[in-house]
């Protein structure tokens, strides 16, 4: 019954390869199709039709990408490619191209690596150039803390040497972190900071998002909060509001 019953289900998943294994007696089911990968805990073995999602993160298996909004009516666009992968990572190409004004015009564009986890961890390699001003290398990293099928909680950090193009201009260093929250992966908040030594200069930041529209293709989200910066350099610190609403769209 329970052979037949995958047989079945592996029917309906038209392209979609599915295997079952068993890990500290909890039996699992990892459902893997052109798009993605995810892994399902089954709570009865005699029923694979009931079953808890571990974790949201689908694992991309095609290259995909994401054009967003800002505020000033300035657009980022950034895309992913896999180049490699196994069952529960993916390695892939990423480039990006931030504050695009529409004539050619753009803040930033960089290009790297991505090495993605089934369980929400991850790390990205990258370089960047921003235009007339400084090349960039970064180093980043994120670990999912907590998950459960109504609250997530992530961690990441970063390190960027920067490398301006004036001559006579020393190389420094920027480092910082951030924690975010996500409620029913509608609400969210995250605390960040991030300090530069050379100018001993530390930002602070406190946002907040909610989504009200998301689909297979695009999202829609408000976002506010507010940020600072405290430097010897600076005449004043105080926090500064922020906001706005940012459109995404999915390819």
């Amino acid at each position: 019954m329970f052979v037949s019953k995958i047989f079945v289900f592996t029917i309906l998943l038209i392209s979609v390869s599915c295997r079952y294994l068993n890990e500290d007696q909890r039996p699992y089911l990892i459902i893997e199709d052109d798009d993605s990968i995810r892994i399902f805990a089954l709570e009865d073995e005699a029923d694979v039709n009931e079953v808890e999602e571990l974790h949201p993160l689908r694992v991309r298996r095609q290259a995909h990408g994401n054009i967003n909004t800002n505020p000033d009516g300035s657009s980022n666009v950034a895309a992913k490619t896999p180049i490699a992968r196994g069952d529960s990572n993916v390695l892939s190409a990423i480039g990006s191209v931030n504050a695009a004004d529409g004539k050619g015009g753009f803040g930033s564009a960089g290009a790297g690596l991505a090495w993605d986890n089934i369980n929400g961890h991850g790390a990205t390699l990258t370089g960047s150039r921003i235009p007339g001003v400084a090349d960039q290398l970064t180093a980043s990293g994120k670990a999912n803390v907590f998950h459960n099928d109504k609250h997530d909680l992530t961690a990441s950090a970063f390190a960027t040497r920067t490398f301006p193009d004036k001559p006579n201009f020393p190389t420094f260093d920027t480092y910082g972190g951030k924690v975010g929250y996500t409620y029913n992966d509608k609400i969210g908040a995250t605390l960040g900071a991030a300090h530069t030594d050379l100018f001993k200069k530390t930002d602070y930041s406190a946002m907040g998002n909610l989504n009200l529209f998301k689909d297979r293709t695009s999202s829609l989200d408000l976002n506010a909060g507010w940020s600072k910066s405290v430097s010897p350099y600076l005449p004043s610190s105080r926090w500064e509001p922020s906001g706005g609403i940012s459109f995404t769209r999915f390819f």
